[in-house]
Parts: structure tokens; sequence; C-alpha cells
């Protein structure tokens, strides 16, 4: 099933919280980013402007509504070279206000996570990605079953409160 609301839209309209859980070691593995990243750019946080893009924006607008947004990485260590980028380019999430955590996979045996990667808005609305196994996403759902939210919803909890901040987490 296709979503009926954008990413965008859900995060523009909730109220309270906004929760992402990661599952992945890689996404997007031909995104310039990655490959600018690989041949030695890196980000210049002196420079805003070179890293400000607008989905940040979208994270601002929210968080200056009030909305706690949290992203949970669980990530196999010793970390691929996509997550070592995702490591150095998230201090603009967090600049934006969101709250960033990571969680070796080896510290989530005994979780019940889910397949997917997902949002989950105001603890209602859960958008579902799917990703190909290279990385790309190929789809995604929305799902408002209370169970099923339940049930994502306590994953993410679980997860978060495993997690390592960013800011105190070093990649093995």
């Amino acid at each position: 099933m296709a979503a009926t609301a954008t990413l965008k839209q859900l995060l523009t309209t909730c109220q309270r919280s906004a929760w992402h859980l990661e599952m992945r070691d890689g996404y997007t593995l031909n995104d310039p980013g990655l490959s600018a990243w690989q041949s030695g750019h890196r980000i210049d946080l002196d420079d805003r402007s070179s890293w400000w893009r607008p989905w940040l924006q979208n994270i601002v607008d929210a968080v200056s509504r009030g909305v706690e947004v949290q992203r949970a990485r669980v990530v196999s260590e010793p970390i691929s070279p996509y997550i070592q980028y995702e490591y150095d380019v998230t201090v603009p999430n967090i600049r934006a206000g969101e709250h960033v955590r990571w969680l070796p996979r080896r510290k989530a045996t005994d979780l019940m996570l889910p397949a997917n990667d997902f949002w989950l808005f105001d603890g209602s609305t859960l958008l579902v990605h799917y990703f190909s196994g290279v990385g790309d996403k190929v789809g995604e759902e929305l799902i408002t079953d209370p169970i099923v939210v339940k049930q994502q919803a306590e994953a993410f909890e679980a997860v978060w409160q495993r997690a390592t901040p960013h800011e105190d987490y070093r990649p093995a």
C-alpha cells in the first residue's frame, strides 16, 4: 500500500513527537554526498550555507512548534562506510533540533525490532519505509492500526532507552 501523506506533510502537521528508527547499514549507495565524503570532502560546520538543506528547515519548524524529533540508529560494528558517513554528517541534524542516538546491533539482540525503518508521528501514525537490497527506497506505507503502531512505538522506545546519544557515541 502506498502512503497517502508525504513525510514532509506528516512532519509539518504532527504536534508532539516525530520518531525515526533506522535499521540498515547502508542507504542510497549512489548518494552524491556519500561519494564526495568518500573522496575526502568534509562539511565545514562554520559555513552553514555549505551544509544547510531544506530537510533541516522542516526539523527546525517542527521543533519550534514543540515537537520532539528523535532519531535512533541501530548499527552493526564495526560500522560500514555508509554509517561512518552518516555519523560524520549528523551534526547538522542536531543543530536543527533533532535528538540522535546510536545502538550497536550486538546490544539489541534481546529487543523485538521491526524489519523496516519507520517514522512514527504523535504515537498514532506510522510511515514505514521499504528498501531494496542496495539501500534505495522502493516504497512506503502509512499505517494507523493501533496494534501495529503500539508495537513499533514500543520497539522505538526500547532502542531509545538503550542507545547512546550522538555526542557520546564513538563508532567502532
